[in-house]
């Protein structure tokens, strides 16, 4: 790793038989890797540098009874999310780690588990925030509920013998299962109900069973729902087109369907504690401390709920980034700014502003046409390219302007700025707004 990058995944393993390609491909997709040959290297590790997250390779490590509590204990108050790879055979998913997949992984097939496991521990960061700050104003937060219900899983594809066997198997692993023979009818249930995961048979037309999982992740809805995709070894379809085209894990007919039914319930099990996460920082929306217009965080509250923000950066050692974004001047309206059509606007500009946010930001209304976010985890250029990506969106909705008047767009001037400690918070807040008025003026 070259001097001056910041390495973001750590790789336990003794040797790189495993480990090597994968560290490869991920520095090559923009993962930093650096990579430990003993568990005291990699506890040094995380306590010296600022990793998100880590991979242990279960055939490459001697003693794999409660690493991941301990490499956490190293992490600590950081929370890291610790994922496993290991053989297909004999799966096992009980030995307290994140996730567990079967090895190799292909590098985007981890990136996109990293991805969620990393917002996953971010978000119960920010849970723990958002507790003390609104106790302070005596509304409680339930903690993250723990779901007991057996896993619901979509199986969609033709019924094959071996894709009902998998099914036969996950229903003996505890899990519900529903079937689905067409795309039609598998988005009719997505939509009716929800589901842990999906499991996918390519069988004569992979491509079909692509575009389903090209489908989940378009709707925001369903984007993190898990998939698999089961398909045989001579499918024209490799595994790098499939995890580049958004599926979780990739499976054969010859894995047997006791070990690719461990692995779907063991998605599932990741993708359940993901919502009751997002589910319990919800809870702030019923609070009612919140702006009764738009749903975000009223201008005192935020304001308070920052400074804890920011002390909890500095303790987990992680960025702190701040966003305004305020309402630009240059609207074109035929009657006056005054009239009063962008103040009717403002209601749903703030609840678009609220469901464009990950679950881990907060977003407030600092002032009738000026919001902000506080966006844990996140450096100055990420930040800014959030802002940015926020504005355009509600830049492509036009809003009503009165009888026979032609429907308004409505633009921003975006500012932001990286918070360095707790004692910048309000001068890293006044420079993103003075950054805004500066466009404002320009």
């Amino acid at each position: 790793m070259s001097p001056g990058i910041q390495a973001r995944v750590l790789i336990v393993a003794r040797d790189d038989s495993a480990a090597g390609p994968l560290a490869e491909g991920l520095d090559r997709l923009g993962w930093r890797t650096v990579t430990a040959r003993s568990e005291a290297a990699a506890c040094t590790a995380l306590v010296d540098l600022q990793i998100q997250a880590a991979i242990v390779d279960l055939g490459a490590v001697d003693d794999t009874e409660g690493l991941a509590d301990r490499l956490r204990a190293a992490c600590a108050p950081r929370r890291l999310p610790v994922m496993a790879m290991g053989a297909s055979e004999p799966f096992q998913s009980d030995r307290g780690f994140d996730l567990t997949l079967a090895g190799p992984l292909h590098p985007a097939q981890a990136i996109m588990r990293l991805e969620t496991l990393v917002r996953t521990a971010v978000a119960e960061e920010e849970f723990e925030v958002r507790v003390e700050t609104f106790s302070e104003r005596n509304c409680q937060l339930d903690p993250p509920a723990s779901d007991g219900t057996p896993y619901r899983v979509l199986a969609i594809g033709e019924p094959a013998p071996q894709f009902l066997a998998l099914s036969n198997a996950l229903q003996r692993d505890g899990a519900e299962v529903v079937g689905a023979f067409t795309a039609f009818t598998a988005f009719d249930y997505l939509h009716e109900r929800p589901f842990d995961a999906v499991v996918l048979w390519a069988g004569e037309n992979p491509q079909e069973a692509l575009s389903i999982a090209a489908g989940l992740r378009r709707n925001t809805r369903l984007y993190h729902t898990p998939a698999l995709l089961y398909m045989r070894a001579e499918s024209p379809v490799t595994a790098a087109e499939a995890y580049h085209r958004g599926i979780s894990d990739v499976a054969s007919p010859d894995t047997p369907e006791a070990v690719t039914s461990l692995r779907v319930v063991e998605l599932a099990r990741a993708f359940r504690r993901q919502k009751s996460v997002r589910a319990a920082l919800d809870q702030a929306r019923a609070s009612g401390l919140m702006d009764a217009a738009t749903g975000l965080f009223t201008r005192d509250l935020f304001a308070g709920h920052l400074v804890r923000l920011a002390r909890s950066a500095r303790l987990r050692n992680r960025a702190l980034s701040v966003c305004v974004l305020k309402v630009a001047e240059r609207i074109d309206l035929k009657a006056p700014r005054a009239g009063g059509w962008v103040a009717r606007a403002v209601p749903q500009i703030g609840s678009m502003i609220g469901r464009l946010v990950r679950v881990e930001d907060t977003a407030a209304r600092l002032a009738p046409e000026v919001f902000a976010l506080a966006l844990p985890a996140t450096p100055l250029q990420a930040a800014r390219a959030a802002g940015e990506r926020i504005a355009a969106v509600i830049g492509c909705t036009a809003f009503e302007a009165g009888q026979g008047a032609t429907p308004f767009v409505v633009e921003f001037d975006l500012g932001v700025a990286e918070v360095a400690s707790p004692e910048t918070v309000g001068y890293a807040l006044e420079q993103a707004a003075a950054m805004a008025q500066t466009l404002k003026a320009g």
